[in-house]
């Protein structure tokens, strides 16, 4: 399997060499580049072209809101997470409303890191369950709150509902008794009809219009 090449942003020397510690525990992650500010990641972006960046993020710094825009105009094939302190879901609507992917805390487990960021760079891998059920704790919608004019069959909706549940392909093929081929075309399928980048965003917009209880 082809590598992710990783690009790490944060202003702390101490703090970019826990995430290389963390990423270094798998294979499939390679560090080419780190950067101590927003302005130093554009450039290296368009240096380096990574194909996953972790970046630091403070919303009272406008920089690295900026750069998350601009490197996501410039090159919106490259996958961006935010990094934070605090444990806020604000944090993930924020990154996204921006362009990025998702968001981590550094204080999460490695082994929750290394899920997390395989679900954003894989189309195969599951969603961490805590992240599921974090997502779909910040809603409130009661069942009369689904969207009616989604473009999804009912077959699509099903299979968002275990993507939001933390399936893997494997799984959600054992359930409808289909294949993992139809599975993957069916997820290809509904992301551009939603236009969404991964199962994150899938996810959110699932618990967002009540399809999906816990």
């Amino acid at each position: 399997m082809q590598k992710v090449r990783v690009l790490i942003v944060d202003d702390h020397h101490q703090a970019r060499e826990r995430m290389r510690a963390i990423l270094d525990e798998d294979s499939l992650f390679e560090i080419v580049a780190e950067a101590p500010n927003g302005l130093n990641a554009i450039q290296k972006t368009e240096q380096i072209l990574p194909d996953l960046i972790l970046m630091a993020v403070d919303k009272c710094r406008a920089d690295d809101l900026d750069a998350t825009r601009a490197i996501k105009l410039k090159f919106p094939f490259v996958k961006i997470v935010w990094i934070t302190a605090a444990d806020d879901i604000t944090h993930f609507f924020e990154a996204l409303k921006n362009g990025a992917q998702g968001y981590l805390v550094k204080h999460y487990s490695a082994e929750t890191w290394l899920e997390y960021l395989r679900a954003i760079v894989l189309d195969d891998e599951p969603m961490p369950r805590e992240f599921a059920a974090r997502i779909l704790n910040s809603f409130f919608y009661a069942g009369d709150s689904r969207d009616d004019d989604t473009p999804l069959t009912p077959r699509e909706k099903e299979l968002l509902c275990l993507v939001a549940d933390g399936l893997a392909n494997r799984d959600i093929a054992e359930k409808l008794i289909i294949s993992e081929h139809t599975v993957k075309n069916h997820l290809k399928n509904i992301l551009q009809k939603l236009h969404l980048d991964n199962r994150v965003q899938l996810a959110r917009y699932a618990f967002e219009r009540g399809y999906c209880y816990a």
